[in-house]
């Protein structure tokens, strides 16, 4: 495939990118290092997508699958990679994000940890006893018999997609690191001989979808022999409580005491399962994980200032504004990516008073009412 670009770097030593396809035929771009003419020394993937800063979403590219082949190592080659990548990323996007980033190495090029990894553990009992209430409160009202807007959960498939690329929307568009699903998002694991594939349930009301469950089918020498739940997502809490009364039966069948749930613990999941009663699991790296970096500040922040203004009602002076862009206020872009995110928040550094009150609307932290916890689900990571 011939190269969109073609890069001669020294005697020796050429830098490529092209673009072939990805998956489910999306375009990717491979950035290459050749020696002596055709020569593989390292390659990286750059993919494309929107991603989200709460209510505005903008166009990203991520970095993934970086590797310098065992006889180029040590020889600087992947700094040279990486460079080479970033400067092209910058004339196309303003900022660049890494899902898995390797600890103390990403920071020399810009990137900061900014998304923390957490999850929901249910108790399989503290489950049961909602049920059980739930259907104490109906047989009261009813005899037992479930009235005509109960939700039912039957078994998914890849049909009901659309419906639950809607309902995953719904619940995170304003979601800060979130991916903007399309009509046409498929990323479940596919079945193998080693791999049982992903698993959908699906709740609905008079044969409307309310509420999703993919749950995870546990490879051949998985670590943890439990119960995990990908992702759930629900229109409200009826339907969440569905959902967790059929994952808790699956439990109780695996003979385990509780399940994994890979959701915030702010989203209608998340806020039910604290309820019911639940342990939340989060982890804060100081460096690798989930990376971002600002390439061009001034255009990532003119596309934010909607955004900003949102959490601030509009009540922030356009100095304010001024000082931001130009360095004056939250000087290290990787502390602004940090804030943007909700990640960070405004009272964990050091503002100019004059700016306090603004940067306090502007950077609360997630798990707030301006600004949700930011979060990165498993099946849209790259």
């Amino acid at each position: 495939m011939n190269p969109v670009i073609d890069i001669v770097l020294e005697a020796g030593l050429r830098y490529t990118e092209t673009i072939e396809p990805g998956v489910a035929g999306r375009p990717v771009r491979f950035c290459r290092l050749l020696a002596d003419g055709e020569t593989p020394v390292g390659e990286l993937e750059v993919h494309s997508f929107r991603w989200r800063f709460g209510a505005v979403a903008v166009d990203a590219e991520g970095i993934g699958g970086v590797e310098v082949q065992p006889p180029f190592r040590r020889r600087g080659h992947m700094g040279r990679l990486l460079r080479q990548a970033l400067a092209g990323m910058s004339q196309r996007v303003d900022v660049a994000v890494v899902s898995d980033g390797i600890r103390g190495v990403y920071e020399k090029f810009g990137f900061t940890t900014c998304v923390a990894e957490g999850f929901l553990e249910i108790r399989v009992r503290d489950v049961e006893r909602a049920a059980d209430a739930a259907a104490d409160a109906a047989a009261a009202v009813a005899d037992g018999a479930a009235g005509p807007g109960s939700a039912r959960v039957r078994p998914g498939s890849a049909d009901d997609l659309p419906a639950m690329v809607d309902l995953y929307n719904a619940a995170h568009a304003r979601r800060p690191w979130t991916h903007e699903r399309r009509a046409d998002w498929n990323r479940l694991v596919p079945r193998t001989t080693w791999r049982p594939g992903s698993e959908i349930r699906v709740a609905e009301v008079a044969g409307e979808p309310v509420g999703y469950a993919i749950l995870a089918g546990r490879s051949f020498g998985d670590g943890y022999f439990g119960l995990t739940v990908e992702e759930m997502a629900a229109r409200d809490a009826e339907a969440a409580r569905c959902l967790l009364a059929d994952v808790a039966r699956s439990a109780w069948e695996l003979r385990v005491s509780d399940f994994r749930v890979r959701e915030p613990s702010d989203g209608v999941v998340g806020r039910l399962a604290r309820h019911l009663g639940c342990a939340y699991h989060q982890e804060f790296p100081s460096s690798g994980g989930m990376m971002a970096a600002i390439l061009n500040r001034a255009d990532l922040l003119a596309a934010l200032e909607p955004e900003l203004r949102r959490r601030d009602g509009g009540a922030a002076t356009g100095a304010a504004m001024d000082d931001l862009v130009g360095g004056e206020l939250i000087p290290d872009d990787r502390l602004l990516v940090r804030l943007l995110l909700g990640y960070s928040c405004a009272t964990e550094t050091t503002i100019a008073q004059r700016h306090r009150a603004t940067c306090a609307a502007w950077f609360p932290g997630g798990a707030t009412p301006e600004l949700p916890m930011p979060y990165a689900h498993v099946l849209d990571r790259y």
